[in-house]
């Protein structure tokens, strides 16, 4: 049986979330396979520390920004010295790991991963390497030597990739999202689940596990201009407190936390008003437009411009009125037409032919 190892890293959601669609596509093929979070590998103290500072950049303004665009973005000294301490701590611990439960297949889908399994690669030369990275624009920690082949989504990516590594191979792929986004409960169905009322507009708000932004403050506007509201606060306790403070005076916002549900909720929706990231491949599969917050700095800014530039999506300030007015607007125009990704057997295709092409298809 062929063994694949899934790195991931715990900041948000979406490096999970691609991890578990390559584990599902592996699992298909008969592969056995585990995910390690990156930043668990860093120890309680490192894991710690870094997701405080990633924190702390995306909550201070243009912190962040400058720490992408002229650090992470030309691969300045300052962001190699970062990834070398990263990988001090990673590289040790990864490599008993590996030693212990030998892999034929790494994949990263977290960059300092990436920089981990690279120097590790001559230990062992039987296991490929792949990079999987869903931004518009990979950053210069991305690409590494040794690495097999990279996976993007689009040519934009390409071109972004081969700015540091011009002879890289990479494959354009589909942007991989959970199986229960290619067949959602139709809209009817899942408005009577959640008992909405027949003829209302609703409109689903989130921003990412952490939810990012002021999203208590918008989706109580959006509520009290009599829109059906259905907030995800996902793994942030302090914005779900806010929310179910708010909701306890409004009946018409609807309130939940991490959940499984999102299928049913966008299938719910007449708009998905969440930050740029994954949550924006998922909509387009379902068939929902956007209302895109400029809330996510750095590799976010780059994001949501693709996302804007492929349509069905509209761009607003966090502020709860600019959020109304443009909300509103949305939903009033003709919903969008075909769903961006089809069913399941477009990233299954493409991830078949990103193993035969490092020679690990086929049983």
């Amino acid at each position: 049986m062929k063994r694949a190892l899934l790195l991931s890293g715990s900041l948000g959601a979406g490096h999970e979330m691609h991890a578990r669609a390559c584990v599902a596509s592996l699992a298909e093929r008969g592969w056995a396979t585990d995910t390690v979070d990156a930043m668990a590998l860093l120890g309680q103290t490192g894991g710690s520390a870094g997701e405080a500072v990633f924190r702390a950049m995306l909550a201070t303004p243009g912190l962040y920004d400058a720490f992408h665009f002229a650090a992470l973005r030309p691969g300045s000294r300052l962001a190699l010295l970062a990834d070398a301490a990263a990988r001090r701590q990673l590289v040790p611990r990864l490599r008993d790991y590996l030693d212990a439960h030998p892999a034929d297949l790494a994949i990263s889908v977290f960059a300092t991963a990436s920089s981990a399994v690279s120097v590790l690669a001559d230990r062992y030369p039987a296991m490929s390497h792949v990079v999987l990275c869903s931004d518009v624009t990979p950053h210069r920690l991305w690409v590494q030597r040794n690495v097999d082949l990279y996976l993007v989504t689009s040519q934009a990516a390409v071109a972004a990739v081969h700015r540091y590594q011009p002879t890289a191979r990479i494959q354009i792929i589909p942007q991989p999202v959970r199986p229960g986004f290619y067949d959602p409960p139709p809209q009817g169905k899942a408005r009577a689940d959640l008992g909405l009322p027949e003829g209302d507009h609703v409109a689903l708000i989130m921003s990412g596990a952490w939810g990012l932004g002021p999203l208590a403050e918008a989706a109580a506007a959006l509520a009290d201009a009599g829109v059906q509201v259905l907030a995800v606060a996902g793994r942030n306790a302090k914005l779900e407190s806010r929310l179910r403070a708010a909701a306890a005076r409004r009946p018409r916002l609807h309130v939940f936390g991490y959940t499984e549900e999102i299928p049913a909720l966008m299938s719910a929706a007449d708009l998905v008003i969440t930050s740029s990231g994954d949550t924006c491949a998922e909509a387009r599969t379902v068939g929902r437009p956007m209302l895109l917050l400029d809330v996510v700095q750095g590799h976010g800014r780059d994001n949501l411009q693709h996302e804007l530039e492929f349509g069905d999506a509209d761009v607003v300030s966090p502020r709860s009125r600019d959020v109304v007015r443009s909300a509103l607007a949305a939903m009033e125009r003709p919903p969008p037409g075909a769903r961006w990704t089809r069913s399941a057997a477009d990233w299954e295709k493409a991830f078949s032919a990103a193993l035969e092409a490092i020679g690990l298809g086929g049983p």
